[in-house]
């Protein structure tokens, strides 16, 4: 098999600190590899390495000759004053050159037959259709329109999307994506997974979201502690190796520092002029203290604080409707909020999601209809862009400016530095300027921020945008356990299973619909009703079959209402058994969320027995009276 990329004892540092030393790997052909670790490991600065962008303080990278390489940043550079076109389309290439003709004449010249039938005749005898649909189909799908808009004038988003539509036409031999999934709403994340899985691609990239990662790669390279560590199978095998080293890692580091402590007392008691017989065991020592100066096993984010207590009324929304420019983005919606709603928010970009974010926070008044919030009611609202902090503000400053101490969620005061501690951000950190801050720490402090105000109501937009996969696992535990009213707006899917159970879904003109389930369960409906469709459409006969007569029911009207509302409820709790069921067997190893998934299977069955037990006696109520 050959190898596209090799890293040949590659080590890099910025201002005296080093990343990584001493790498060594290989990118082969047709391998599709996913690089992980904590924030500030240097993931982007390796992918930056590895596409040639700067060169290592060590070490060197070797590329196969004439490899054609694609390479997405995190936050892509254009050149000043071009445009869309200008961009997409290269130079050298010479159907691209004529599909670029012949779409701006359809743009900007529809009229002009005798010019757009050339440029047409032209693009028949290269036979090049096919890559007319594709490109088509790439801009289309990424949204991506008026082909001579200036680059200056998008949004940041907008950016990253036109830098991932330039590089799916390019088709490079190697993709490298940092982070190719922000600012994509999910259907083009699942239409990425696809395209990106065709044929035998080769792959490296960087990306927070877990089902995007498992659904791509089938290799994982870990950056830990400056070292690579290299896991051939997908991301749950690899998070099954990384669990059982964490644990063999631990209990070693212990017997290390146990052991340590005895060598370091002989040590002491050691007369000056040593002899020979004792180097070995005194080299030992410096071996043995080398092992462990590096605090062991990596500490683990915290976070749990206390929440404030919530009444019975906590926000009421009541038909309210609102639209701009002519475009209703929320039309006649009512809802009544409920302690211990989890609902993900969904829907594709510029469905008027934001717009109901403000509108429940109180940032936009509604066209029509009310929002009244319970007195009770103490929002947290993790916003994408962040907060704008000061640059000479320290991180510090931050926490102590909400308060100076603040209760944990077992009834303990602790201070804002203490806190800062369980959160990552030791005291040289606290004292910095937030300016010095990494992404991901800005977010993480940000979290922060909104948790010291113990908010009962909390609505986190985009939280995983650059959050390294550990702190989000842990931000999910916290999650799990949170008593509080959820909001969440996320393109992550795994984030949407795990922590909802409702969905708010904007389908678009004013209509939101309200599905009660995960993201997975609301996919599989959608899928089984497309093939409904389908099918109904291939035999339209079977629609037109006679309806059975309608039997008159027995029962009382009461009666007859309940037995429909079980018919519904068993429905939905066998789903709701299977989901859970499949959770179970995916292949978990916390033994805490285990044993919840197991209790809430077993709750539901009792519920289930009941209602079934139910709705048999008052059919046979119905067949006897």
């Amino acid at each position: 098999m050959s190898t596209y990329i090799s890293a040949e004892n590659l080590g890099h540092s910025f201002n005296d600190t080093w990343l990584f030393r001493q790498l060594t790997f290989g990118i082969n052909r047709g391998r599709r590899v996913a690089l992980v670790g904590a924030n500030g490991a240097g993931k982007s600065t390796l992918l930056k390495l590895l596409a040639g962008k700067f060169l290592p303080v060590e070490g060197k990278v070797v590329r196969s000759k004439e490899l054609k390489l694609g390479y997405l940043e995190q936050d892509p550079q254009f050149v000043k004053g071009a445009t869309i076109s200008d961009f997409i389309f290269q130079a050298d290439n010479v159907q691209q050159q004529l599909i670029r003709r012949y779409e701006e004449l359809l743009e900007d010249e529809p009229d002009n037959y005798e010019a757009i039938e050339k440029v047409t005749e032209e693009i028949s005898n290269l036979e090049a259709w096919e890559y007319e649909h594709n490109i088509k189909t790439i801009l289309g799908r990424l949204d991506i329109h008026h082909l001579e808009q200036k680059i200056e004038t998008l949004s940041g988003g907008q950016k990253k999307r036109l830098a991932l539509a330039q590089l799916l036409i390019a088709d490079p031999e190697i993709y490298v994506l940092d982070e190719p999934t922000n600012h994509l709403d999910i259907d083009t994340i699942e239409w990425l997974e696809s395209l990106l899985t065709e044929g035998n691609k080769t792959i490296l990239l960087v990306t927070h979201d877990r089902y995007f990662l498992d659904n791509v790669c089938n290799e994982i390279i870990e950056i830990d502690r400056g070292k690579i560590n290299n896991y051939s199978g997908s991301y749950l095998y690899y998070l099954e190796k990384k669990a059982e080293q964490e644990a063999a890692d631990a209990a070693q580091f212990s017997k290390n520092k146990n052991l340590l402590r005895k060598e370091l007392d002989w040590m002491r008691r050691q007369p000056q002029a040593r002899g020979t017989k004792s180097k070995a065991r005194i080299d030992a020592f410096y071996d043995l203290e080398e092992k462990t100066k590096d605090g062991g096993p990596k500490e683990k984010v915290q976070l749990s604080t206390k929440t404030a207590r919530q009444g019975n009324k906590i926000l009421e929304i009541d038909n309210i409707s609102i639209g701009f420019n002519g475009n209703e983005l929320i039309s006649n919606f009512s809802y009544t909020f409920k302690k211990g709603d989890r609902i993900g928010l969904a829907g594709k970009n510029g469905t008027g999601k934001s717009t109901y974010l403000n509108l429940i926070t109180g940032a936009l008044q509604p066209d029509k209809g009310t929002i009244d919030k319970g007195d009770t009611t103490v929002m947290g609202y993790f916003h994408q862009s962040g907060i704008t902090f000061k640059g000479t503000e320290r991180v510090i400053d931050v926490v102590t400016d909400v308060a100076e101490y603040i209760t944990m969620a077992d009834g303990k005061t602790i201070t804002a530095s203490n806190l800062l501690t369980q959160f990552l951000f030791p005291p040289a950190k606290q004292y910095g300027l937030i300016s010095k801050l990494s992404g991901g720490e800005k977010k993480r402090l940000q979290l922060m921020h909104i948790l010291m105000k113990n908010p009962n109501f909390l609505i986190l937009d985009e939280p995983t945008n650059d959050l390294d996969i550990d702190t989000l696992n842990v931000l999910e535990e916290f999650l799990i356990s949170y008593p509080g009213v959820l909001i969440l707006v996320t393109h992550d899917r795994y984030l949407l299973d795990k922590l909802t159970d409702q969905l708010f879904i904007l389908e678009g003109n004013g209509k939101v619909l309200i599905y009660n389930g995960n993201y997975s369960s609301y996919r599989s409906d959608v899928e089984e009703m497309k093939a409904e469709a389908k099918r109904a459409a291939k035999n339209p006969a079977s629609k037109k079959t006679e309806e059975p007569a309608v039997k008159k029911s027995k029962l009382a009207f009461k009666e007859q209402q309940e037995l429909l509302s079980l018919e519904k409820d068993i429905a939905h709790l066998e789903q709701e058994i299977r989901n859970f069921t499949v959770q179970l067997n995916s292949g978990i190893t916390n033994h805490e969320e285990l044993a919840y998934l197991a209790d809430k299977i077993q709750d539901m069955n009792d519920t289930l027995d009941e209602k079934t037990f139910r709705w048999l006696e008052l059919n046979e109520l119905n067949e006897t009276a």
